[in-house]
């Protein structure tokens, strides 16, 4: 069994704290503050979203096309940063706290370079990229400036990413909202000034995009060096050892699917919707698909409140008060998501033409968000399970189940759907990609439960060696 490391005071407090404390008002209090910063992340998303479609449908189009260069930004930081994360956590739980800043570390420096690397290949491509993403003449204008300025954001972008997965994974959600929100508001003010202001367009969207990501990013870093965290991040404590690195991103290899994949599917998604619908039917769905991001940032937020409480209980060995933060979580969400799918359905056309004023863009988006709340109810279950396997290291399943929303059921539905229901097979595609993704979880919480969770005490020795080598296939004690 890897050796305890000697804790601190504020590091064993706050082990108690995630070890005794009532999984509902745990889970609540950690997870209230991401939920604030993931609203804080949409609200800047959407602002640049409100503030771009004042100018054009065109260039509405031309943002909901270069998000899919966002996402693969996002799915590197993401990966490495949820990936570290749910090493950290377990880490912790066993009050292995040296080997926990070993992998901040190293995910840290690691996101840097890879961010680095993305934003020289990006930069080096960026027009017939841009083409294959489905950018028309009348898009590329206003899609290379903003493109332009997020890649070279990239560094920051991915670090922060981690930044703030590591201090979540310690269960310092505030400590992390406070970083990401701090930019959030900053990019709010930025927005129209640089937009109109300074006269930028598109351009000017994305560089208060950077200039915000840069902020939280120092904030983030400053509350690591000034010893306000468990971790550490510091070139003394990054791997030489090849293994970690990998057993980072293997673990982070469902978020890095399900944001990659998200990546490509946004691209097919704007292409697909221009081929059947033009420039009009791009920027519906960049517009109506805020407002479904929106709910499933808030799931997203939640879901990250129980992660950090079921790591270090796993890590500890008590299985059930991980199970438990996991089902609270689950009805918690799901109650969430009935309520949002009743507003935005009964709201679709208002929140459409606060958009846009284009009746040919609020009649697609509006079809779009209903088709949308018929499925968020499913939303928070199946986003859970997927969650609940990656956080205990079960990559394997994890991987699955996030190629699935976005890859296996959506990829075919987009393709396929338009050839008889044009648009409206366009608007229809990740709807029905999210109900099969709920069918195909079901199973596989089920075999969790059996296996994992009933049964008694876990096998504490046996649960560290091969849960955080990535063994998917342990045994009942």
């Amino acid at each position: 069994m890897p050796p305890v490391t000697p804790t601190t005071p504020a590091a064993e407090a706050q082990y108690r704290r995630m070890m005794d404390t009532p999984i509902p008002r745990l889970v609540t209090s950690l997870a209230i503050p991401t939920v604030i910063g993931m609203l804080i992340t949409v609200v800047y998303n959407t602002a640049d979203t409100y503030f771009v479609s004042q100018i054009n449908k065109s260039a509405s189009a031309a943002v909901g096309a270069v998000y899919a260069v966002m996402a693969i930004i996002q799915a590197i930081g993401f990966g490495l940063g949820v990936g570290a994360g749910s090493l950290i956590s377990r880490k912790l739980g066993a009050k292995e706290n040296e080997a926990a800043s070993r992998y901040a570390s190293s995910a840290f420096f690691a996101a840097v370079l890879v961010g680095g690397v993305i934003a020289v290949l990006g930069l080096s491509v960026l027009q017939p990229f841009l083409r294959l993403l489905g950018c028309t003449d009348t898009m590329m204008p206003y899609a290379i400036p903003y493109a332009r300025f997020i890649l070279i954001g990239a560094p920051i972008s991915c670090a922060t990413f981690v930044l703030s997965n590591a201090l979540r994974s310690e269960g310092y959600s505030t400590l992390a909202t406070v970083g990401v929100s701090s930019g959030g508001i900053l990019n709010v003010i930025l927005d129209p000034i640089l937009i109109f202001g300074c006269g930028m367009g598109t351009g000017g969207a994305a560089l208060a995009t950077v200039i915000s990501q840069a902020v939280s990013f120092l904030i983030l870093l400053i509350i690591f060096l000034s010893g306000k965290s468990i971790v550490r991040i510091s070139l003394r404590h990054v791997s030489r050892s090849f293994a970690d690195y990998r057993l980072i991103v293997t673990t982070g290899l469902p978020t890095i699917c399900r944001q990659g994949l998200g990546s490509v599917a946004a691209a097919v998604l704007n292409i697909q919707a221009i081929a059947y619908g033009g420039d009009a039917a791009g920027a519906a769905i960049t517009i109506a698909g805020k407002v479904y991001v929106l709910v499933r940032n808030i799931v997203i937020g939640f879901g990250q409140g129980f992660q950090p409480v079921a790591g270090y209980n796993y890590g500890a060995g008590n299985r059930r008060r991980a199970w438990q933060s996991f089902t609270f979580a689950t009805w918690v969400g799901s109650v969430v998501c009935v309520l949002f799918a009743a507003v935005t359905v009964l709201f679709a056309e208002p929140i459409m033409w606060w958009f846009c004023d284009d009746a040919e863009v609020a009649h697609v988006g509006i079809r779009y968000i209903w088709l949308s709340g018929a499925v968020m109810p499913f939303m928070a279950f199946s986003t859970y399970v997927n969650q609940l396997y990656q956080c205990l290291g079960f990559k394997g399943q994890a991987t699955f189940l996030a190629s699935c929303r976005q890859g296996i059921f959506f990829l075919p539905a987009v393709l396929l759907l338009p050839l008889g229901l044009q648009t409206l097979g366009v608007v229809a595609a990740q709807p029905l990609a999210d109900l099969c993704t709920f069918v195909v979880s079901i199973p596989f919480l089920i075999l969790f439960y059996r296996r994992y969770v009933r049964g008694g005490r876990w096998d504490r020795e046996k649960q560290l060696n091969c849960g955080l080598a990535g063994c998917d296939q342990i045994r009942n004690s």
